[in-house]
């Protein structure tokens, strides 16, 4: 397991322990908050093309449930830990509170390298992990989504996994589907449009006009690409962008749907234009990953893994503005750093919850089997998303406390509340 993720659990537990200071909850509240509610750790045997048999470890965490059912991603990744992913669901727990939806948070994922498999060993993998977590999940329990290296059609085999085990059609239990299998129109690019919205609020707030406005991507995945392709839509250079294996720079800006159709096309990120069939490279140079997070612009959008602005580059970072696409892109003793440089951060829980808001919107379908317009789920998005941007702004002038406190402060005012409500030992002192 790689040093940075077994310290994620701790970092985020961190943060909490910052934050108790600007609250008024509950000491029990906290106690609560620290421990995982339920973990699971499975191991998944699956046969390969080649007659083999391949063994695979995979875990649920269920971090708390007190708002509603827990919801969060399933990711299969190589990296994948324990430790991780309790830190993926008490961020979950965390951004539903925000965005104010009835949830508590949860995260699963497989240790694999899915880049490995065939597509029908990765339908294997994907039925025989759902066949693992089946008691532990379901769609008034626990709700997963696709999360790094999972899509709807992964999502779709593990629906109908456990719809053939409850023997019943659960279209509810998972979201993130394919639409034909009752997912969501406007959940593909729900990450990166949330984000998106955010940063129309920001650009109200701070005047901008957003072709004067410089930005940098690091990660150009689905989420980075969504919000990379509406930034550009709207005028913003795109100066930027990266995925695993490196990335480009350019002064003047790129053509975002041209460098997204290359991407699709090739798998790599490449400086291009495109005009019809015809694709031209544009005069650009190779950057790495590092030297993109150090890059000189208005506004940096990690959206990639975690822990990438640490202790030992945050000093390096002279971006005015950062908005974390990623999950905990920024550690707990690099905030200090970037707070006292006036960076200024619009944290994870807040920025990213687009995705969980529009799961949200179809586990509600799913349920009430009527589906919405496409223009409806983005109208219901951006609503819940601005609304909430200026509620944690409000918080952050009001106290002058950072975004990322502010944030986490609201979701505390609201997690406390539903805590608070079942008794604490205050209430059982006193004798009800």
């Amino acid at each position: 397991m790689p040093k940075q993720q077994q310290a994620l659990f701790d970092d985020a537990i961190r943060r909490l322990e910052q934050v108790a200071d600007h609250t008024r909850v509950d000491d029990e509240v906290l106690s609560v908050l620290k421990h995982p509610k339920a973990t699971l750790e499975v191991s998944i045997p699956v046969r390969r093309d080649d007659g083999s048999l391949s063994i695979y470890h995979g875990y649920r965490v269920r971090h708390d449930d007190t708002r509603g059912p827990t919801k969060g991603g399933i990711r299969f990744h190589p990296d994948v830990s324990i430790d991780e992913v309790k830190a993926l669901a008490f961020w979950m727990t965390f951004k539903c509170a925000v965005v104010g939806i009835p949830y508590g948070g949860a995260k699963g994922g497989v240790c694999v390298n899915a880049k490995e498999l065939s597509k029908l060993e990765l339908e294997r993998l994907s039925r025989g992990f759902m066949r693992q977590i089946a008691d532990f999940v379901g769609p008034d329990t626990d709700i997963p989504a696709p999360d790094m290296y999972t899509n709807a059609m992964i999502m779709g085999w593990m629906m109908d996994e456990y719809s053939r085990i409850a023997r019943r059609h659960t279209p509810d239990v998972i979201t993130g589907k394919p639409i034909p299998l009752g997912g969501s129109l406007g959940r593909a690019d729900a990450t990166g449009r949330g984000a998106y919205n955010c940063i129309k609020q920001l650009e109200r707030i701070k005047e901008w006009e957003p072709k004067q406005i410089t930005v940098a991507v690091q990660g150009f995945g689905n989420a980075g690409q969504a919000v990379a392709r509406l930034l550009h839509k709207d005028g913003y250079k795109v100066v930027a962008v990266s995925d695993s294996k490196g990335g480009v720079y350019s002064s003047e800006g790129f053509d975002v749907p041209s460098m997204i159709r290359v991407k699709s096309e090739s798998r790599e990120v490449k400086a291009m234009y495109c005009d019809g069939s015809v694709c031209e490279a544009v005069d650009a140079r190779n950057i790495t990953n590092e030297e993109l997070l150090a890059l000189d612009v208005d506004l940096l959008i990690p959206a990639a893994m975690e822990n990438q602005i640490t202790e030992s580059n945050a000093a390096d970072i002279k971006a005015r503005h950062i908005v974390e696409v990623a999950n905990g892109p920024v550690t707990s003793r690099a905030d200090g750093i970037l707070k006292d440089n006036g960076i200024m951060v619009i944290p994870d829980i807040l920025a990213n919850a687009g995705g969980v808001v529009v799961s949200y919107f179809e586990w509600t379908q799913n349920r009430q089997g009527f589906y919405w317009k496409l223009e409806d789920v983005h109208s219901r998005l951006e609503e819940i998303m601005a609304r909430e941007f200026r509620n944690v702004h409000d918080i952050s002038s009001e106290r002058k406390i950072d975004m990322r406190t502010a944030a986490y402060v609201h979701a505390l005012d609201r997690l406390g509340s539903a805590i608070e409500a079942q008794g604490t030992e205050q209430y059982f002192r006193a004798g009800g």
